[in-house]
């Protein structure tokens, strides 16, 4: 079953506009991402839909974040992209007027809303300054002596 990474990349994007001095160009994090323009400008006009980000028009332009890092979580990233499913796995349904199937699923079905509630909860105690913060941590330790703006080299 294929994964979703969208939250992943969408994370991904933010964290390194918030790297970049000034607006980052869809070219720009289309590299750091290494992927289309189009797709960053798809998963970016989404997000000012929310107002996460803003774009600048003009010589010089591109997106910026709209708001501080410490004011988005993860969870409110994770509704700005429409609550993909968190869980690959779900109940079969191939009988459903089979008592067994019914007993398992619901079951499963308990489980799967727990687990998922659970994750939704932490997802809301992440920030990005979160994020940003243990990037800078891995960063100064995995390079002591390199500059920040190398930061968008992969």
């Amino acid at each position: 079953m294929k994964r979703d990474s969208r939250l992943s990349g969408v994370l991904h994007v933010l964290l390194h506009m918030a790297e970049h001095e000034g607006p980052a160009t869809s070219e720009i994090l289309a590299r750091a991402m290494q992927t289309n323009p189009v797709v960053i400008r798809r998963i970016l006009s989404g997000l000012r839909e929310r107002g996460f980000v803003r774009s600048e028009k003009g010589h010089g332009g591109g997106w910026v974040l709209a708001r501080d890092l410490s004011g988005i979580t993860l969870r409110d990233v994770y509704d700005a992209i429409g609550n993909p499913a968190l869980l690959a796995i779900s109940n079969r349904t191939e009988t459903p007027d089979c008592l067994v199937e019914q007993a398992v699923n619901a079951a499963l079905a308990d489980s799967f809303q727990e687990a998922e509630a659970m994750l939704l909860a932490r997802f809301g105690n992440i920030t990005l300054k979160m994020l940003h913060d243990d990037f800078h941590t891995r960063f100064t330790s995995a390079f002591p002596n390199r500059e920040k703006d190398h930061i968008h080299e992969h």
